[in-house]
């Protein structure tokens, strides 16, 4: 088993702790931590140690990473579980605190460090855009803003290295010393009257009455005017071209701070060390652009207006105005959620995959449907003077969108932290079980429809997202955790109006994961592998996916559709009560449902009819605007039973089964060809009727019940008692005769 002692001398001098791996190759001391802003001793996330400290008046402070032993306070057992990054562990000494134990957990992904920073930049570039799209107005403090203390200055260099030291800021300064933005502003000079060729009205005044007097010749012409003496020398005014504007002096300060800033690193690195040479080779390039003419030219600023129109699109003026926005942002002053990635020396790769892969998600949402600017500046913040990226766990943000074409027009709404609260009332938003938070939700419903109202006739769906930078284990860096999907399950059953629900992970796998409800793509579950790098990111699966999710909806023919609409009808009323009566299990193979079963229910006029229905096994219905007469709507065409009743009937049992598929049309003569009763008028042989075939039915399926149909709410009573109406089998089962 691995062992290292680790010194705690600044705690107390001579203190330590002994720590010991109980897997192999999980306990490390690093040499190169500091550079990378980790702590020297490391730890492997979801693994065990022992620890034992050697005085027996300190002990841990006990938590979910630290279990103290009941036996002695000194030792016990460390727990990183999935936490990764630095690990802050109190000391105590008497149970009062006097300094901590740093330990790095690693991330079992060997490539965690490279992602770490790959991420951060990442980030810092989409702040940077969304505060040039959102064109804000606000004047910027030039102060340096970075904390010379923070144990994040390594990150600032590793960001600010990678955004100086290359092709593309040069080529920038470049195109601004060639072509650098000029003024005109008016300049002063004394000048020798005699050689000026044309005097302005204010230059005669001059003339007269300057100081620095001649006299002139007893002769001159001027003394007849009462002028003895002239000026010898007056002030004129001349425009000339200057560079010192205030978007020149933008570029020197920018230049300066970073300057500053890697004299900074030198001054806190040993020399000749890794950091101090890179550190050292950045401040040499700096300094050789100030030694152009053109910045010794301009003056020092103190404010800048960040619409300025110069540094929004001129080349090379853009490209450093938004290089120095990522560095002011690269850190922990500008955004709220930098506090989770590393505040307190911590390094929470886990969080920061959570929020670099909200921009991914975001764009890959923008490619498929349209997000208005606007929406943009709920990410970005102003407090005290300040832009700041609105980006923080636990605080919701959603923005809108739109998608307009020839086959459907849909919003969408992209949330992150959007919170699902626990409730009952289905035609409301939330979770009938507990509360859920998934990390990132889209949702999609008809455009013509306000979002509640979607939600309450079931046309709204949401699809999540949850970020898990773990991965299954440190042999198998491809694969998901098998319970992150039992968690996507639980989204997807708790949430209502859930379509599907999706791991974004940092794997290798090529492609996706999707599990499919049944025969399109949602309802379903699954995973996406989404690597922090710039090639072969696998962010186009995601790209793929939501573009088949946006076809999907503008095909009016899925059966998600289907179903949702057919739920809102199932369920938008209460149920009406107990269905506790025997009826058939199927018919015509088709489950029986007794509120989608419709039940015709029939007059005869007299015995003779009544025979002829039993021996043919056929009923007709007039056609026509009589008494008797069959409307052919919905629910009279898809009737499955009839139910017969005569003269001074109350209630009946007398029921069939409908086996046509639909009614036919006969004639008088037709009907007599096949057994009917003579007609007594001449009239009848004009009218149709409508038919439809029948099977006597075994009533004990039914319970053997009689029906009181005059309950029925469709029944006619008086002279239109014979008129054939439609009823549910609930209803009528309901109305049986006890």
């Amino acid at each position: 088993m691995q062992k290292h002692n680790i010194p705690l001398n600044h705690i107390k001098k001579g203190l330590s702790i002994d720590v010991v791996a109980i897997m192999d190759n999980t306990l490390f001391h690093v040499l190169d931590a500091k550079e990378n802003n980790e702590a020297d001793y490391q730890i492997v996330e979801g693994c065990f140690y022992q620890y034992k400290l050697n005085d027996k008046s300190y002990s841990l402070e006990q938590s979910q990473v630290v279990e103290q032993s009941n036996f002695n306070k000194t030792e016990g057992r460390l727990s990183p579980n999935i936490y990764v990054g630095t690990l802050s562990i109190p000391v105590l000494e008497d149970g009062i605190a006097k300094g901590f134990l740093k330990l790095e957990v690693q991330s079992i992904k060997t490539t965690y460090r490279k992602h770490y920073r790959f991420m951060l930049e990442s980030i810092t570039k989409h702040a940077t855009d969304l505060i040039l799209q959102t064109n804000s107005p606000v004047n910027q403090s030039l102060e340096v803003d970075y904390d010379s203390d923070s144990k994040t200055l390594y990150q600032q260099f590793c960001f600010v290295n990678s955004i100086i030291n290359t092709e593309e800021f040069d080529l920038a300064i470049q195109q601004i010393i060639k072509s650098p933005v000029t003024n005109w502003k008016d300049k002063i000079e004394h000048k020798d009257v005699r050689r000026l060729k044309r005097l302005k009205s204010k230059d005669i005044r001059q003339v007269i009455n300057a100081k620095n007097r001649i006299t002139l010749p007893e002769h001159h012409p001027l003394r007849k005017s009462g002028i003895d003496s002239i000026a010898l020398k007056i002030p004129t005014t001349t425009n000339e071209e200057s560079t010192d504007t205030p978007e020149n002096r933008f570029i020197k300060h920018v230049i300066e701070t970073f300057l500053f800033f890697c004299e900074e690193i030198k001054l806190r690195c040993t020399k000749g060390s890794r950091l101090y040479n890179e550190a050292d080779i950045i401040s040499a390039k700096l300094e050789s652009y100030l030694q152009h003419h053109l910045f010794k030219e301009v003056s020092r600023p103190t404010t800048l207006k960040l619409n300025s129109p110069v540094l929004q699109k001129k080349s090379g003026y853009r490209d450093v105005l938004k290089t120095w926005l990522m560095f002011n942002l690269a850190a922990k002053l500008a955004w709220e959620g930098g506090e989770d990635v590393y505040e307190a020396g911590n390094k929470n790769i886990a969080k920061l995959y959570e929020y670099w892969l909200f921009f991914k998600l975001l764009d890959a949402i923008k490619e498929a449907f349209t997000i208005d600017s606007d929406e943009y500046k709920k990410l970005i913040g102003i407090t005290k003077d300040k832009l700041g990226l609105n980006l923080k766990e636990g605080k919701q943000i959603a923005l809108t969108g739109t998608y307009i074409s020839r086959e459907r027009e849909l919003s969408i709404k992209f949330s992150y932290n959007k919170t699902f609260g626990k409730n009952s009332d289905l035609s409301k938003e939330g979770s009938w079980t507990l509360q859920m938070s998934p990390d990132y939700t889209l949702s999609i419903w008809p455009k013509d429809l306000e979002e509640k109202d979607a939600e309450c006739e079931e046309q709204i769906v949401h699809i999540h997202f949850d970020a898990k930078y773990k991965v299954k284990n440190k042999s198998d860096n491809s694969k998901f955790k098998e319970v992150d999907i039992f968690k996507m399950h639980a989204y997807k059953d708790a949430i209502r109006r859930t379509g599907g629900a999706y791991i974004l992970y940092p794997g290798t796998d090529v492609k996706p994961t999707n599990f499919k409800g049944f025969h399109e793509i949602l309802p379903g579950l699954g995973a996406f592998a989404i690597r922090p790098t710039e090639e072969n990111s696998g962010i186009h699966n995601l790209v793929d996916f939501i573009n088949e999710v946006r076809d999907h909806f503008l095909n009016r023919a899925t059966q998600r559709e289907n179903i949702s609409t057919k739920t809102y009808q199932i369920t938008k009323n209460k149920p009406s009560g107990d269905f506790r009566e025997p009826i058939p299990e199927y018919i015509n193979s088709e489950k029986l449902i007794p509120d989608d079963t419709h039940i015709l229910v029939g007059f005869y006029n007299s015995q003779t009819q009544h025979d002829w229905i039993i021996k043919k096994r056929m009923y007709n219905f007039r056609m026509g605007s009589g008494n008797g007469s069959l409307v052919l709507d919905k629910e009279t065409v898809s009737a499955k039973y009839l139910l017969l009743h005569t003269h001074g009937n109350t209630s009946s049992g007398d029921l069939w089964k409908i086996t046509s598929k639909g009614p036919k049309v006969y004639s008088r003569l037709n009907l007599e060809a096949k057994g009917y009763p003579k007609a007594t008028n001449k009239s009848d042989y004009e009218k149709h009727y409508l038919v439809i075939e029948l099977e006597k039915i075994n009533l004990s399926e039914f319970g053997n019940n009689n029906w009181n149909f005059r309950k029925l709410k469709n029944y006619n009573s008086g002279h239109a008692s014979a008129k054939p109406f439609t009823t549910t089998l609930t209803e009528l089962i309901k109305s049986k005769i006890e």
